[in-house]
């Protein structure tokens, strides 16, 4: 009990600033909400720009509402499912909210599914309406599944006319495979065009009552590297609480109403979804939306709109750190920078810092956390640390094979309780019953991350459960490995891994990308002996694969899971 009473007493307070509290009243409002007062307090105010287009707060209210009615006139109820397989643009915000409106819940899916994937989300969730990108639809037509609804939207209906048919073939560079199905598709029952529906429908929607602790808004699908994807269960109290509690530890750095925010990170992803979507609609807001995350037309929004929050991903950070171009912008006129969804790398925050004489601060949060729980104090980030407990959030270190909490210093399970917390698994119970526990009289997440806090309170992160390599009994963190690699001034990316070996247990591999000049230059030994002078010898790489590139996620992060199975085959 003592050594939990080190993290309820919360040490990382006396690092807020001065402005923030401890804990914040989280009010008892529902998303929709939340939503409406935003959209009538900055009515005037530029909501959303999309290479161009501008949309106001009034408009989008007028696009959501008119959206809300065409669905319950398509039969959606409270309780119902709707999918989202859209890019980010307008009408991935507009469907969002017009969906809650209508009292769906939303289960958004990554653009990057193939036909199996979709399916599973599909059928997992119960969703019978799909909003689509009409370019994706060939995969959802290839799973097979039974909808009730479709509607079809053109990534170019709020683009500005002269810029069309540049959307068009922008998504064709990307998504080089795919186009629009027919137009005829329209004549089959239960297909419907967006805008169509848009256009016809008053802006009428339903007045519905929400049971904010229960009804969920949004069912994100995790990432599937423990089996097959499960939905979090978040809910409207959950997504109110992410926003205030993030709202209120900027402190009066960010101003509600004042900010411009790059809108590139992912929206079906719960960092793009909660933190840069549902965040900055929340907070009046900016949003400048791009479907793809080009390095230039970044730079060049980031003067030409004038931005002032940068939320971004280690993997972005790093190409910009490299970018010739990045030296445009005067990186010091942004107020926050923000690192997420993966581990920043000691190298590349100094890098960055190096060029750009501006501090990167780290956070961390996970789909069920509804994507916050700890951000870097403004002002004082530690390289190294994903930074401090939010407001009205209380985070430990736990034996990661029991329930015991560790002294200050000793890595273990990281532990979190707070009001973002999911409320579980959708249809998972017994999952929801490993991870959501009881310890002392309070629920906490079991993250699965192994971290450790210093005496500050700061957390720092060392690697998945599951990624942890064990050698003859000594535990290697592929992360600490890769970190190593990433250094090497001819390696390029890097991933590790555990290989089973019968004699100890598990052997650490690396797959390295080398950078074009020194491919069939640098060996393996080179790479063997680069880790030796660097790393403890059971921490180094036995085993040395050199390939072409690194398997990632849909942010950037290596993807360990597809290169263990890359082992099975």
């Amino acid at each position: 009990m003592a050594t939990e009473t080190i993290y309820e007493e919360r040490p990382w307070l006396k690092f807020y600033r001065e402005e923030v509290p401890p804990d914040v009243v989280v009010p008892e409002k529902s998303v929709v909400e939340i939503f409406n007062e935003s959209t009538e307090q900055w009515k005037d105010k530029t909501a959303l720009v999309f290479y161009g287009s501008k949309i106001s707060y009034r408009q989008l209210r007028e696009q959501v509402d008119r959206f809300a009615t065409a669905l319950c006139d398509l039969g959606i109820k409270k309780g119902d499912k709707v999918a989202l397989l859209l890019l980010n643009s307008p009408q991935f915000i507009i469907a969002y909210f017009g969906a809650l409106k209508a009292g769906a819940t939303l289960t958004p899916i990554s653009p990057v599914y193939v036909s199996p994937e979709i399916k599973h989300q599909i059928e997992d969730s119960g969703a019978k309406t799909l909003v689509c990108q009409d370019i994706l639809y060939d995969h959802v037509d290839k799973a097979n599944v039974e909808l009730d609804n479709v509607i079809l939207t053109d990534i170019t209906e709020y683009l500005p006319r002269l810029k069309r048919i540049l959307g068009k073939s922008m998504l064709r560079a990307v998504y080089q495979k795919m186009s629009a199905p027919p137009v005829e598709i329209f004549e089959r029952e239960g297909f419907y065009q967006f805008q169509e529906l848009v256009k016809k429908h008053p802006p009428n929607p339903p007045s519905i009552e929400f049971d904010i602790h229960n009804d969920l808004v949004t069912l994100p699908y995790t990432g599937g590297t423990t089996g097959l994807p499960k939905g979090a269960m978040i809910t409207h109290h959950n997504i109110v609480a992410a926003e205030y509690l993030g709202a209120a530890f900027s402190g009066n750095v960010l101003q509600a109403g004042k900010e411009v925010v790059m809108a590139y990170l992912p929206f079906y992803h719960i960092y793009g979804q909660s933190v840069v979507m549902l965040g900055g609609i929340s907070q009046g807001y900016t949003l400048v939306i791009f479907t793809t995350p080009d390095l230039d037309d970044i730079l060049n929004s980031i003067e030409s709109d004038k931005a002032s929050v940068f939320y971004s991903v280690p993997s972005l950070y790093e190409a910009l750190r490299d970018y010739a171009r990045t030296d445009r912008v005067n990186w010091k006129r942004i107020k926050l920078l923000v690192s997420g969804a993966d581990a920043l790398l000691e190298d590349t925050a100094r890098g960055w810092e190096k060029r750009t004489n501006t501090k990167i601060h780290e956070g961390w949060g996970m789909t069920e956390t509804t994507s916050v729980g700890m951000l870097s104090p403004y002002g004082r980030p530690k390289v190294g640390s994903f930074g401090v407990p939010l407001p009205n959030n209380v985070a430990a270190i736990a034996d990661p094979e029991g329930t015991d909490f560790l002294p200050v210093g000793e890595i273990g399970e990281l532990l979190i309780k707070g009001p973002q917390v999911m409320k579980g698994y959708w249809n998972r119970p017994e999952e929801t019953a490993n991870v959501l526990v009881e310890i002392n009289g309070h629920t906490w997440l079991r993250t699965s991350d192994l971290a450790s806090m210093d005496e500050e309170g700061y957390f720092y992160f060392y690697d998945r459960k599951r990624d942890m390599i064990k050698y003859k009994g000594l535990a290697v963190f592929a992360r600490e490995v890769e970190e190593v690699l990433a250094n090497h001034p001819q390696i390029k990316e890097a991933g590790v891994i555990g290989v089973a070996d019968a004699d100890v247990g598990e052997n650490v591999k690396a797959i390295v990308v080398l950078e074009t000049e020194a491919r069939g230059k640098v060996m393996e030994e080179d790479v063997i002996k680069y880790c030796e002078e660097r790393l403890a010898h059971y921490k180094c790489p036995k085993i040395i694969e050199f390939r072409g590139e690194v398997p990632k996620t849909d942010v950037g992060k290596v993807s360990r899971r597809e290169l263990r199975e890359s082992e099975e085959i």
